[in-house]
């Protein structure tokens, strides 16, 4: 399997005004190629700087995150833009999809910036879109909309797939299938997957659960049996 991510004494401090605020404080992590990890936590636990600072959106403010024995913390703002485009797809509660597009549009912007995308009218099919490529985002219900983000992030084939709640604004059942999706993403391609969620039920599918709590690491677990997302007790 290997090692794909190790983080390594990462601190992070936000600043406002006279105050600061903590928000990772020397978190030491490895995640091997092929995981489905799950990043616990409530509000405030230091989750969301966490994935963003993984995916090169936020700069920390010390330590090293290597990916591929590369540190993305040296790299410069061109060098990181490389990198979020040949490495890491995101998938985020809201779907953020561009509305006078279509589906195939929306997934084809990505692919234009890949050396060799996935074939975009065989991924549609794959997330379980089949015949609505020309349908506009507002023509879709919300998990079909999250489906179209899921196929966006992964038309680059990346290595890292960060999902900040991606089940959020969804329903259990069709949370469920879009769960189902990202675990044949990762079994299909061996993308490393990153979940973060307040929701402690969908660690019962991954093979890491990390619990953070005030920008600390409290517990680094191996799931020895993850479930199939069906199976989750919402």
């Amino acid at each position: 399997m290997g090692k794909l991510l190790g983080i390594e004494g990462v601190n992070k401090t936000y600043q406002s005004g006279l105050s600061s605020f903590q928000a990772l404080t020397d978190i030491k992590l490895d995640i091997n190629r092929g995981e489905i990890v799950v990043i616990l936590g409530p509000s405030g636990s230091g989750k969301s700087t966490l994935i963003n600072a993984i995916g090169g959106i936020d700069r920390v403010d010390s330590g090293t995150i290597h990916v591929d024995s590369e540190d993305i913390v040296s790299l410069n703002d061109n060098q990181l833009v490389h990198y979020r485009r040949e490495k890491v797809g995101f998938v985020f509660q809201m779907y953020n999809l561009i509305p006078n597009l279509t589906v195939y549009e929306n997934i084809e912007l990505a692919a234009n910036i890949s050396k060799s995308p996935l074939t975009i009218d065989e991924l549609i099919d794959a997330v379980g879109l089949t015949g609505m490529a020309n349908r506009f985002p507002r023509e879709l219900s919300g998990g079909q909309q999250q489906r179209v983000s899921i196929a966006r992030a992964i038309v680059r084939k990346p290595e890292l797939l960060l999902c900040d709640e991606p089940t959020g604004a969804l329903d259990s059942k069709i949370s469920k299938e879009i769960l189902k999706l990202i675990q044949q993403i990762n079994d299909k391609y061996n993308t490393t997957v990153l979940i973060i969620t307040h929701n402690e039920a969908i660690s019962a599918m991954a093979d890491r659960v990390i619990a953070l709590k005030d920008g600390k690491i409290e517990s680094n677990t191996i799931n020895k049996q993850p479930i199939e997302p069906e199976g989750i007790e919402w």
